[in-house]
């Protein structure tokens, strides 16, 4: 995973590549890792970071999808928990099952959710993580002590999964690297080139770092871009009408107080037609999500104070301990790629299936899915791939790819647990470099030698890439993210051979979009647009 020799390959190849992909994120380099593991010359282009989108903004769950179950979607429910099984296999050392309860408030609901869990797991057949069960108000609370017990009757247990979204998506990227293929970040496709017959045949890019452009053969060309796909879409065809219909969900982070205990919640129906989890997540808890409409997709979306306000009031529902705006340690939000059905103006309804587009350029984009199935997606989007750019056929291996880091213990490297094998190593530079081995912040158990790594060898190029992304700082606790910066952006000038005005850039940057997961900045900047309409209308 080096920046610099991958602009090298790009430079020194003289041969087509067989596909080239448009996208970093789990989409994107799900369809790289499958198709250099079939032995395809793969190239990756992404115009920020790897996972910058909605990636590493999910609700940190590897899930058939409860609510899919809920809403008739049978098929979808079966291969997402087929691909859980899949992915705890492959990733052990970032998949972990988690337990969660479905409390009950009437009388009607254990028994009710009871048998749907149990459909539940049945549909997980040999890839199930564990038997659900109906449990009474006592066992409820020694799992969940916290849980409003005002009326509370029991709850259902069931088993799911759980992950770090952005830091499998770095794995990912280094897998695809070991099979071969090629990935650069922050290369912007400006446009497609198109053969004498108007097929598709090559995109030309910009290295965002040095203004250069590129222009590069393909033999097949895959827009996995999310909710940008239809932006790409139109480069190929100006005329071309929009497939995507946004949704963004939001989450917010509280302290670990509010859920002491490795169970989460479920909440099955919220008010808006929506589930509802409360999740430990790396020593925090996060709750969410929402589902509302917007028109456009941006790399920094930000929270709606009535989806905040939405968020709390539901927790409070469950919670002995009313959360407020003054706990809340972060705000993130991701937008989800749905495809529109052209008939529905309730994202909530539409379908998570994946999608898969094929434009008279030869163009393939293939959006929609969830986090969980990005392997089937890949897969099918490969499958095809092949057969568009003429390519000999050949069998997907990744049912049975293990994940770079692969670790079924790696528990045992404490902190470091979510880089797996790669913990040995970075235990060892920290034994050669003492100074990184301390702490950056008493709140977050991040070192420096993190740091070290993700420049090293995850290609991180921006503070936010290491505090977002590479460690989850951003995520969890925004004000000690805040706090780290200046001696984050030092590590990585150092390791870059950067100057003081980069670092100050980069602070700079980095306060810009800090403010997008502070609730604090999101309120202030909410005042002021108010402000800014009365006045007008003035």
């Amino acid at each position: 995973m080096d920046r610099t020799l991958f602009l090298e390959r790009i430079i020194e190849r003289k041969s087509p590549w067989d596909i080239a992909v448009i996208g970093g994120g789990a989409t994107g380099v799900g369809i790289a890792v499958d198709a250099a593991s079939r032995g395809y010359d793969v190239l990756l282009l992404e115009q920020s970071d790897f996972g910058k989108g909605t990636s590493s903004r999910s609700t940190k769950l590897v899930h058939g999808g409860v609510r899919y179950l809920q809403q008739g979607n049978i098929s979808l429910v079966i291969e997402a928990l087929k691909e859980r099984g899949i992915l705890l296999q492959n990733a052990p050392h970032l998949v972990h099952d988690l337990q969660f309860i479905v409390p009950n408030y009437q009388w009607w609901e254990a028994p009710f959710y009871g048998i749907g869990l149990k459909v539940y797991d049945l549909l997980a057949g040999k890839y199930g993580f564990g038997p659900s069960k109906v449990l009474s108000k006592e066992e409820v609370l020694k799992r969940i002590p916290t849980l409003e017990q005002d009326g509370l009757r029991g709850g259902v247990n069931y088993h799911d999964g759980q992950f770090d979204d952005s830091r499998l998506l770095v794995n990912l990227a280094q897998t695809a690297a070991e099979q071969g293929a090629c990935l650069v970040n922050y290369a912007k496709v400006g446009s497609l080139s198109k053969d004498k017959d108007g097929f598709a045949n090559g995109i030309d890019f910009i290295d965002c770092e040095t203004g250069k452009s590129y222009s590069l053969p393909a033999r097949c060309v895959i827009n996995a871009t999310g909710p940008f796909c239809d932006a790409v879409r139109q480069l190929d065809d100006p005329n071309a009408a929009p497939i995507i219909a946004p949704s963004q969900g939001v989450h917010v982070v509280l302290s670990r107080d509010f859920l002491p205990r490795d169970t989460a919640i479920m909440v099955p129906h919220t008010r808006d037609g929506r589930v509802m989890f409360a999740i430990p997540w790396n020593g925090h808890v996060v709750v969410g999500t929402t589902d509302t409409p917007i028109s456009t997709a941006t790399l920094e979306p930000k929270a709606l104070e009535s989806e905040v306000d939405f968020i709390l009031e539901t927790a409070s529902d469950y919670l002995a301990k009313r959360p407020s705006k003054n706990d809340l340690l972060s705000v993130f939000t991701g937008i989800r790629p749905l495809v529109d059905a052209g008939d529905s103006s309730n994202t909530s309804v539409l379908s998570r299936d994946h999608t898969i587009q094929i434009s008279k350029s030869g163009l393939l984009t293939v959006t929609g899915g969830k986090w969980t199935t990005y392997r089937k997606m890949a897969q099918d989007a490969i499958d095809q791939a092949a057969v568009l750019g003429h390519l000999e056929e050949r069998p997907c291996i990744t049912r049975e790819l293990r994940i770079h880091g692969y670790h079924r213990h790696s528990e045992k490297f404490g902190d470091l647990a979510g880089y797996g094998s790669d913990a040995v190593l970075m235990e060892e530079l920290a034994h050669k470099r003492p100074e990184l081995n301390e702490s950056l912040h008493s709140s977050l158990p991040i070192r420096g030698v993190q740091v070290v790594w993700a420049v090293r060898n995850e290609m991180a190029r921006t503070l936010d890439d290491v505090l977002a992304r590479r460690t989850r700082a951003l995520y969890l606790n925004v004000r000690a993210a805040r706090d780290m910066a200046p001696k984050v952006a030092e590590i990585m000038a150092k390791e870059l051979g950067l100057d003081d005005a980069w670092i100050k850039n980069q602070i700079n940057e980095f306060e810009r979009i800090a403010g997008c997961y502070d609730i604090n900045s999101l309120m202030d900047e909410i005042k002021q647009k108010n402000n800014f309409l009365r006045n007008g209308d003035d």
